[in-house]
């Protein structure tokens, strides 16, 4: 099941207190990016987020869910009505994310 275009504007609306999110189209999901650099997607209409060490100790008992079959685990976050906490998220998250390797 793709994702919809609603999903994807409550969450960017949800994020619109950060500078510099983006995001991209691929297999109707979509990746998003915070600064350039990648920090989770939605996937099948949930927000998932890279399980760095920040992201991890934020939401302790948020679920590991597979964003699509044969891909890495990703935190599932519940806390989406939350502006302020996606807020502190994100940021918490950016130093430990890997800087997006740019193609040749």
């Amino acid at each position: 099941m793709a994702s919809t275009k609603e999903y994807l504007d409550f969450i960017l609306e949800q994020l619109s207190e950060l500078d510099e999110i983006s995001y991209r189209a691929m297999m109707g999901e979509y990746i998003i990016y915070y600064r350039g650099k990648i920090v989770g997607g939605i996937y099948d209409d949930r927000f998932l987020v890279k399980p760095v060490k920040s992201a991890v100790a934020m939401m302790p008992e948020a679920d590991l869910e597979l964003p699509y079959e044969g891909s890495k685990e990703m935190l599932l976050v519940d806390n989406v009505e939350n502006k302020e906490f996606l807020r502190d998220l994100l940021e918490a998250m950016y130093g430990e994310l890997p800087v997006v390797k740019k193609k040749k």
